[in-house]
């Protein structure tokens, strides 16, 4: 899930590039071109829209940016958790000498896509 978050922060941030492009070669072409067409959109208007929306994916991504935080908090925290429960199980079994009956192999697959996730903070 953080590879997610990671990926769509890359977007917002190639999209906040591209909007400044975009931005700077109108600019420039309204300048060297000065097109006079009536039936054409003003090219200011434009370039006012593009700003906005702009601002819109800056406001977008700053919110983006704490839920992305607490994710991260949140896995961090599961983890921890999951090696703690695993640690006691450990030390009950001994303490007790019982051994549990052997894992499954959807229980080891669950145990390794386990350890692969937390790998990954």
């Amino acid at each position: 899930m953080e590879e997610e978050v990671d990926k769509l922060e890359l977007m917002f941030q190639k999209a906040d590039s591209d909007l400044d492009y975009i931005q700077y070669r109108l600019e420039y072409e309204i300048k060297t071109n000065h097109p006079d067409s009536a039936g054409e959109k003003n090219p200011v208007t434009l370039l006012q829209e593009l700003s906005a929306i702009k601002s819109r994916y800056q406001t977008l991504q700053a919110r983006f940016k704490p839920i992305a935080d607490e994710q991260k908090e949140i896995k961090s925290r599961i983890c921890a958790t999951f090696n703690k429960t695993m640690a006691m199980i450990q030390e009950l079994q001994k303490q007790t000498d019982l051994e549990l009956s052997p894992m499954t192999e959807e229980e080891k697959t669950a145990v390794e896509q386990l350890k692969s996730h937390m790998s990954d903070l």
